[in-house]
């Protein structure tokens, strides 16, 4: 398993964080998710800094939508929002 590689960016209260769509041997890529993402989606509590714990612990579900919108729009900035991860029920 890798290590989750990811930075808090205050000035877009977002996480960004790195991903490898063609697994561990493949190229990097960037993404970002936001803040209120990160609440709405996954009921995270937290704001800041602790916004990466949070999205280490739900990122079994952010790397999917990461992967799916780089492969949707490459070359483009990715930045995840509730509508990358569907109706939840």
């Amino acid at each position: 398993m890798m290590n989750f590689e990811g930075i808090y960016c205050f000035d877009t209260a977002s996480v960004r964080f790195a991903f490898y769509p063609d697994g561990p041997g493949g190229p990097r890529a960037i993404a970002q998710i936001s803040e209120e993402t990160l609440h709405d989606e996954f009921g995270v509590r937290e704001i800041g800094e602790h916004l990466l714990d949070a999205c280490q612990e739900h990122f079994n579900a952010i790397e999917p939508a990461a992967v799916a919108r780089y492969r949707a729009t490459p070359g483009r900035a990715i930045t995840l929002t509730i509508e990358d991860f569907g109706l939840r029920a």
